[in-house]
């Protein structure tokens, strides 16, 4: 009877250290996943000839077409886009629009994308390489493992300001 009651004390505080553990996103360094990403990004590009700029915010990007337009972007901006996202370097597609564009509101996607679409205006095209922390960050999102880097074709259909 002590050795169960022993085994049972022992099963309680197991339980109560596993319960105090601190989770992924508590330990998570934005900081220094993003300078991780950032040179993954830098080496992927140069190896590959593209010669995308650098946002402040750490975002990078390739504008092909600015578009027309001086749209001024909020939040509520809705946004109707043809994409293809994949994982970086590969030809991994995780999403797409199949040729018909989707439309979301701005304020509603991952940070990268609210980067980026304010980059161009309609009838523009972006390529966007998007560090993990302005995605998903360290959570597993569907087909999308935890501190993934994506990249993105975008083609910008159209954008209105949802008053």
């Amino acid at each position: 009877m002590k050795k169960f009651k022993f085994l049972l004390l022992i099963a309680f505080i197991a339980a109560g250290l596993a319960s105090c553990k601190k989770s992924s996103e508590d330990n998570y360094d934005f900081d220094a996943q993003l300078a991780a990403d950032t040179t993954a990004i830098r080496a992927y590009l140069v190896k590959n000839n593209i010669p995308a700029l650098k946002h402040e915010s750490g975002v990078f990007y390739l504008i092909s077409n600015p578009g027309s337009g001086s749209l001024v972007y909020t939040g509520s901006t809705i946004v109707k886009a043809n994409y293809v996202g994949r994982f970086l370097g590969t030809t991994n597609v995780f999403d797409k629009s199949d040729g018909n564009p989707i439309s979301f509101t701005l304020g509603r996607v991952i940070a990268g994308w609210q980067i980026g679409i304010q980059l161009i205006q309609k009838g523009g095209s972006i390529r966007l390489f998007i560090p993990s922390g302005y995605a998903y960050g360290n959570t597993n999102t569907g087909t999308i493992p935890p501190n993934s880097i994506l990249e993105f074709d975008v083609d910008l259909v159209d954008a209105v300001n949802n008053n």
